[in-house]
């Protein structure tokens, strides 16, 4: 006999003025589900999950966790009052009895010390501390989010592998396909406010969506034929027999009504590129080139030439100098050796993963007109901006609303909107896919398969990459790149490995010196000198950090010991906090170092 749900939603229903969002919910999760929660942009999926979690009211329906049940939520927004290291909030989860290690565990894989000061997180780390906190008691029920937002390659395919042991049930909203196809088993579908279930994983959910869509558009034409056959009766049919006539006139108002009330799939979105004069044969070829910030080198030796038409993913671990990969590769940045030269005849269009071109203040219109008029060229023709913006799913009355009020997944269509307005034939995309719906996913692809240029492509998201790209562009530390032919899955078969995290990654310095450490930009204000002070810390930092790695190796060396533990319980506990706090202390030398290396060379000092 199967157990009991541990959590149940029965139908419920919620509005937000107007056209009610969800409608008729039914949610039913056992021990051990590995569900997955799927819908468009605006469905109201992330609403559901907050129903659930007991975060927020129903107007109707009923919620139900058996007695004794631990449910948590991956927070969006997770609250920080109170806690004056990140562990500390990690610890916050546990409840009494379970194990006080894992969330260092957890921490440490998802690349902060839990020595970080929490008002100091910028908002990728703050979400992985949430993550932490959420998956350290090993609760009874996980409602997850997109756990995969700001995780680089090996942080996601580390936290698939730890799903995939855990003894909780789990409900995940992502956009990341291979995440769920690797992680679920049932697929939840909320559709224009009511949920269908499927005892399949996501990788069976998009044939069985397609065909419920086919049948639902047989059943239209077939709705509309009878309503014309019943107008037609209308106009031509007996006038005798009056209450028949009235009977049948109250049928066909009834037939109009149930059509009108017929709530279509949400809009899709039309992606058409305005592609400039092809360019030259060869687009960029680099011919080893280097690129360093004091001893770490971002780039060392590498030739590459991407051809017209190629397109080139580029893979590596947070930090690992992709950016300036990318900035070298397009001429925004000058190396230090070699020769980065382009071809002739390039129109370059970049769709910034910071959405640096948008200002807050601009509305959608203005974002696409620059403030001029209300049309918008597209392919050489004018077309009015509202119908442009309708082929994005922006309502008419979204036109006027500020960037500064829109979603992520609004953000990103609307760059992707001005990025295709403007003729190119080299786009340079940087995680497009952020905050984007599958079906949206799904266009920018077929999108990308059509533009006839060159594409230089960044990101995490590996069947993104598997179904656009031709060949991957790989760190391997050390500033070496390698390329490999195919996607990211055929990249792992050869190399016989995926991304591999930098071990400096995981050790973090406060927000402002590794933002300047880990991808240098050649924006950053240039500075005349250093101040005595600086020069000072400059020259006593080597030896400051050669002393905590000689105390580090000590440490580690004491716990190596296998039966240290069981012999003496407070040496290990000292000696592990110990650890923590030198390794912390050391990555935030290191960085202080580089960062001062840094600006001492741009003074040419």
């Amino acid at each position: 006999m199967a157990a009991p749900p541990l959590l149940t939603l029965q139908d419920v229903a919620l509005t937000f003025g107007g056209t009610p969002l969800i409608e008729r919910a039914e949610i039913a999760i056992a021990p051990g589900e590995r569900a997955c929660l799927v819908g468009r942009n605006g469905s109201g999926k992330s609403t559901l999950l907050r129903i659930a979690a007991g975060l927020l009211e129903s107007d109707r329906g009923a919620r139900f966790v058996q007695p004794g049940t631990t449910i948590r939520y991956l927070a969006q927004e997770p609250d920080f009052s109170g806690f004056e290291t990140v562990l500390a909030f990690a610890e916050a989860g546990l409840a009494p009895g379970d194990d006080p290690h894992r969330a260092r565990y957890l921490l440490e894989n998802l690349g902060l010390t839990g020595a970080e000061d929490p008002r100091r997180l910028s908002g990728g780390e703050g979400r992985r501390a949430a993550l932490a906190q959420a998956l350290a008691p090993e609760p009874d029920v996980l409602l997850l989010d997109e756990p995969t937002n700001h995780l680089d390659l090996p942080a996601i395919e580390w936290l698939e592998s730890e799903l995939k042991t855990t003894r909780s049930a789990l409900v995940l909203i992502s956009h990341d396909r291979r995440f769920l196809s690797a992680l679920s088993r049932s697929t939840i579908w909320l559709d224009r406010g009511v949920t269908r279930r499927i005892e399949q994983g996501f990788s069976g959910f998009e044939a069985w969506r397609d065909a419920f869509f086919e049948e639902e558009e047989r059943d239209r034409h077939k709705l509309d034929r009878k309503i014309a056959a019943e107008e037609d009766w209308l106009r031509y049919g007996v006038t005798a027999r009056r209450k028949r006539n009235v009977r049948r006139l109250g049928n066909l108002h009834d037939l109009r009504r149930q059509r009108r009330e017929d709530r279509r799939p949400v809009g899709t979105v039309t992606m058409n590129s305005t592609e400039a004069e092809a360019s030259g044969t060869i687009v960029v070829e680099a011919r080893g080139v280097g690129k360093s910030y004091g001893a770490r080198r971002i780039v060392d030796g590498l030739s590459l030439r991407i051809a017209r038409g190629d397109r080139l993913g580029i893979v590596g671990a947070n930090g690992a100098g992709k950016t300036t990969l990318v900035n070298l590769l397009t001429g925004k940045l000058e190396p230090d050796s070699g020769a980065v030269q382009l071809g002739t005849n390039l129109r370059m269009m970049l769709l910034d993963q910071a959405r640096a071109v948008l200002e807050p203040g601009q509305t959608v219109t203005e974002v696409l007109t620059g403030g001029r008029g209300d049309t918008v060229s597209v392919g050489g023709q004018n077309r009015h901006v509202i119908g442009y913006l309708k082929d994005f799913l922006f309502t008419p009355e979204q036109t006027r609303t500020p960037v500064s009020v829109l979603s992520g997944g609004e953000r990103n269509r609307l760059l992707i909107a001005k990025a295709l307005a403007q003729p190119s034939n080299l786009l340079v995309l940087d995680e497009p896919t952020n905050d984007l719906d599958l079906e949206t996913l799904d266009l920018l692809q077929e999108m990308l398969g059509e533009y006839a240029g060159t594409l230089i492509l960044v990101s995490h998201d590996r069947d993104f990459l598997d179904r656009v790209v031709g060949s991957v562009l790989v760190s391997e530390g050390e500033g070496r790149w390698i390329e490999y032919a195919g996607g990211y899955s055929d990249m792992v078969s050869q190399r016989g490995a995926g991304v591999q995290a930098r071990e400096a990654a995981k050790q973090k310095a406060p927000p402002r010196e590794r933002a300047a450490a880990q991808d240098p930009s050649p924006g950053s204000p240039a500075r005349t000198k250093l101040g005595f002070k600086e020069q000072h810390e400059l020259k006593t930092l080597p030896a400051r950090i050669e002393k905590l790695e000689s105390a580090i190796a000590k440490l580690r060396e004491i716990l190596a010991d296998p039966n240290l533990y069981a012999r003496d319980p407070g040496r290990f506990e000292k000696a592990s906090a110990t650890l923590v706090d030198a390794e912390t202390e050391l990555a935030a030398a290191e960085e202080r170092w580089l960062t001062l290396e840094m600006l001492r060379e741009a003074a040419g000092a």
